[in-house]
């Protein structure tokens, strides 16, 4: 069976509204567990206080906020390829998610980083690469939004996601690769070391988990709305030339 068969429109609709309900049943599910857990059943930390608690937000988000770029990055690919407009659709319906997942990461990090720092904001290497992957983000959507002929946002958004992954890459290994920067270790890591301890790895494992499914809710229900955009589009268009 062909994984093409997802790029016809029909197909995609009817088999993401079989799986939406689930999904989105098991985000909701994850996410209650995960943040209720993490924020009221953990312990304070012998450091950090109770100002830990926010990496129950601050990681997921992150995490999301990268990995969505990598997501639109395939997404754009296939459609420079192989001219898929539900590759397309995907990568326009993530960038929103993928911004708001960057600010809250960067906003997050600013809180976290006035208790351990002493200052919202320091040029880091991880704070300024992402930084500049929201700017990426912005610019996206401003593209996307500034061209009429959707086939040409297509293209031109798909180029600005290829020169923005450099960007994704350095948001999420900038810490391996300037030891020097402010910004701690990854928390989860094969380092027993650098592991946060289970009583805050275990909700964290959760919350990130949810936090997948929540990304993909969202991305199914945003794509089925561009989708049923553009068929509104069409019918309109046919219309108007009857």
């Amino acid at each position: 069976m062909s994984i093409w068969k997802y790029s016809n429109p029909a197909f995609f609709m009817s088999f993401s509204q079989r799986i939406l309900p689930l999904i989105s049943i098991i985000a909701f599910i994850l996410l209650s567990i995960g943040l209720y857990w993490g924020f009221f059943l953990t312990p304070d930390d012998y450091q950090q206080g109770s100002s830990v608690k926010i990496i129950f937000l601050h990681v997921p988000a992150a995490l999301i906020a990268i990995n969505t770029w990598f997501i639109m990055l395939v997404s754009s690919l296939i459609w420079l390829v192989r001219r898929h407009h539900i590759s397309a659709l995907i990568a326009k319906a993530a960038a929103p998610i993928g911004l708001i997942m960057t600010l809250i990461a960067i906003i997050t990090g600013m809180i976290w980083g006035q208790q351990m720092w002493g200052t919202y904001w320091a040029w880091d290497p991880r704070l300024t690469s992402f930084l500049i992957l929201f700017l990426f983000y912005v610019g996206y959507q401003t593209l996307w939004g500034a061209i009429e002929n959707p086939d040409a946002a297509a293209d031109l958004t798909s180029i600005l996601c290829l020169v923005g992954t450099v960007f994704a890459i350095l948001s999420r290994y900038a810490v391996n690769f300037w030891s020097q920067g402010l910004h701690q270790g990854a928390s989860l890591s094969l380092d027993k070391e650098e592991h946060v301890h289970s009583a805050f790895s275990n909700p964290l494992y959760i919350c990130i988990i949810g936090f997948i499914f929540l990304f993909f809710t969202l991305v199914i229900v945003r794509t089925r709305t561009e989708i049923m955009r553009r068929q509104i589009n069409a019918l309109e268009r046919r219309k108007g030339n009857s």
